[in-house]
């Protein structure tokens, strides 16, 4: 039997989809598994365990629904027999009917449904993990107990620091970012806090100009470092894996750190962790304020304040006693 994965479109809900894969791989033992997966995220794929063949899809290589539709027919030629379909978009959907998979499985959240041979609904107010393993099990009738969020991180260089604290306040929506003087009144305080660490900021390109604002500010900027746009999502997965402690915004980071056993403590406002919390509850530490009515909005702006307050009233000592229990003090 040959099989095809659409894993999702962002980091975090990639890295949570590691145990569908697993739970494929566990009830089709003698299966081959393919995924599709966004070219951006390549580095990601190369790490999920189980997976024979990794195709990239580019949005921009393929554009609109004509674009879907021909790459997914340019994969006809594997002759898959089942389509497993997560990101339930329209033009996922469309592709999925262009494969010509035998059985094309997945949620009709945004309509199409028609193309898919088994259509589902998804449940309501479980985690996404959750969610993506009860299409899973609705489809084949049986339950998948070991639900683990992993990536194979024994392919990575180990060298632990137990000086280096990845921090990352950065987030594709402006509600969970950390607001410019709240991040640096956070950095002052931990430099001032923990003696011979190295703080090490992460992120795209694209948000390295953030990191250098919020380093302007700060005291002590020998103690800091700035690695946004430096590493490519592999070297970031090596960077996690031989570090202490990551001190993260609510984002795709926070689950790629979760995944390799690196500790998280997660920063949580506008989003609801009952559904987008990191997994792996070992290597977690969950903060919120609990202050506000609208908090978790679960929007990606702040409506009522501009600003995301949520993150502003973060409580700072919280987060200094959450990783003393990885560092040492001053």
């Amino acid at each position: 039997m040959k099989i095809l994965l659409r894993l999702p479109n962002w980091l975090g809900d990639v890295v949570m989809s590691t145990a569908f894969v697993a739970g494929v791989r566990s009830l089709y033992p003698d299966a081959g598994i393919d995924v599709i997966v966004k070219k951006e995220l390549s580095g990601i794929a190369a790490l999920i365990p189980g997976i024979n063949k990794v195709h990239l899809f580019s949005k921009l290589d393929h554009k609109g629904l004509s674009g879907v539709y021909h790459f997914g027919k340019s994969l006809r030629s594997e002759k898959y027999d089942l389509f497993f379909n997560l990101p339930s978009s329209l033009s996922s959907i469309t592709l999925a009917w262009a494969t010509r998979a035998k059985r094309r499985v997945g949620y009709g959240k945004e309509g199409g449904f028609f193309m898919l041979t088994d259509s589902f609904k998804p449940p309501k107010n479980v985690h996404r993990v959750d969610e993506y393993i009860y299409l899973l099990e609705q489809f084949t009738g049986k339950a998948v107990t070991n639900r683990q969020v992993k990536l194979n991180a024994n392919v990575l260089p180990f060298q632990k620091a137990d000086n280096r604290v990845l921090i990352n306040f950065n987030s594709e929506a402006q509600s969970r970012r950390m607001p410019l003087k709240k991040a640096q009144a956070i950095v002052t305080l931990l430099t001032q806090t923990f003696a011979g660490v190295n703080f090490t900021f992460i992120g795209s390109p694209k948000e390295a100009a953030f990191a250098d604002e919020i380093i302007a500010g700060v005291r002590n900027k020998t103690m800091i470092e700035n690695a946004a746009g430096k590493t490519d999502l592999l070297g970031l997965a090596k960077l996690m894996a031989n570090s202490a402690a990551i001190l993260t915004t609510d984002s795709g980071p926070a689950h790629l750190a979760n995944s390799v056993g690196l500790p998280a403590i997660v920063l949580f406002g506008a989003g609801n962790e009952d559904n987008t919390a990191p997994y792996n509850k070992q290597y977690l530490t969950i903060i919120r304020t609990g202050k506000l009515d609208c908090e978790p909005c679960v929007q990606n702006t702040c409506k009522l304040y501009g600003i995301p307050k949520c993150m502003e009233l973060l409580d700072e000592l919280e987060m200094i006693k959450a990783l003393s229990v990885y560092l040492p003090h001053a």
